[in-house]
C-alpha cells in the first residue's frame, strides 16, 4: 500500500530576507568584533564572515581596514555626550567631559588602541569632541596656543589611560590588585641602596583605589592650564 503523506507539500517556507549590506552594518559588525575578541582579530576577511558574505563585497562601503576603524571611532565618539560651555564652571566642565570620554573608550574593548593610533580627529564626530573641549577651554580664558596644545595633551591622556585599562579589562577586581601586589613586591625586593626611592616608595608607586589616579591626573592637568588663563 502507498504511503500516504502527512500533508500536501506545498510552496515551502519562503527565505529569510537577508539585511542589505551598508556601511552602517560594517561597523556595526567591526565593533562587535573588537568588543568580544579584541581589535587585534579585526579585519575585512574576518568582518565578512560575520556577516556571511564576501570581504570583496565590503569595499563597495569602506575602501580598507583604516577606514574602517576610523568610521567605527567615530560611531564610538558619537556616543560621548557633549555640553555648552559655562565660563563659571569650564573645569568642571572638562573634567567631565574626559570622564565621558574614558568610560565610552573602555565599554568598547581595547578600541582605545586604535584612537591612540589615530592620534589626530579627522572624522566628523571626533571633531565634534575636539570643537568641544575647545569651546570649555576657551571659555576658561586660556589663549588659543595653551588651548590648541591643551587639547591634545588632555586627550592623550584620557586615550592612555583607557589603553592601559583595557590590558586588563577581562580581569576581575581582585585579579587587578593581586597584580599590583606582585608588582609592589618586586619593588620591594630590587636592591634598595641601587633604588632607594623605587623600594622606599612601592606602596604608593602601586596603589589601586577606584579612580584616584585618574583623577590625580584631571586636577593636575586643568589646574595647570587654568593657572595660564
Amino acid at each position: 500500500m502507498t504511503r500516504l503523506p502527512e500533508s500536501w507539500p506545498g510552496p515551502g517556507k519562503a527565505a529569510a530576507k537577508r539585511r542589505p549590506l551598508s556601511r552602517d552594518r560594517i561597523v556595526e559588525a567591526a565593533l562587535g568584533i573588537v568588543e568580544t575578541e579584541g581589535l587585534d582579530a579585526l579585519s575585512m576577511r574576518r568582518v565578512a564572515q560575520e556577516l556571511e558574505t564576501g570581504a570583496a563585497s565590503l569595499y563597495a562601503h569602506v575602501s580598507n581596514k583604516d577606514e574602517l576603524l576610523e568610521q567605527l571611532l567615530d560611531r564610538v565618539y558619537a556616543e560621548i555626550a557633549i555640553e555648552p560651555p559655562d565660563p563659571a564652571r569650564w573645569q568642571e566642565q572638562v573634567k567631565d567631559h574626559l570622564r565621558r570620554a574614558r568610560k565610552v573608550l573602555t565599554s568598547h574593548g581595547d578600541l582605545a588602541r586604535a584612537a591612540m593610533a589615530a592620534n589626530v580627529p579627522v572624522s566628523p564626530h571626533a571633531l565634534d569632541n575636539a570643537e568641544a573641549m575647545l569651546a570649555l577651554l576657551k571659555a576658561g580664558g586660556l589663549d588659543d596656543l595653551t588651548a590648541s596644545y591643551g587639547v591634545d595633551v588632555l586627550s592623550m591622556f584620557v586615550t592612555a589611560t583607557a589603553v592601559e585599562e583595557s590590558t586588563r579589562g577581562d580581569l576581575s577586581t581582585d585579579q587587578v590588585q593581586q597584580y599590583s601586589d606582585r608588582v609592589r613586591s618586586y619593588f620591594e625586593s630590587i636592591p634598595a641602596e641601587r633604588y632607594p626611592l623605587v623600594t622606599a616608595l612601592a606602596a604608593e608607586l602601586t596603589r589601586n583605589v577606584g579612580d584616584e589616579r585618574f583623577e590625580f591626573g584631571l586636577d593636575i592637568l586643568v589646574a595647570g592650564l587654568a593657572r595660564r588663563a
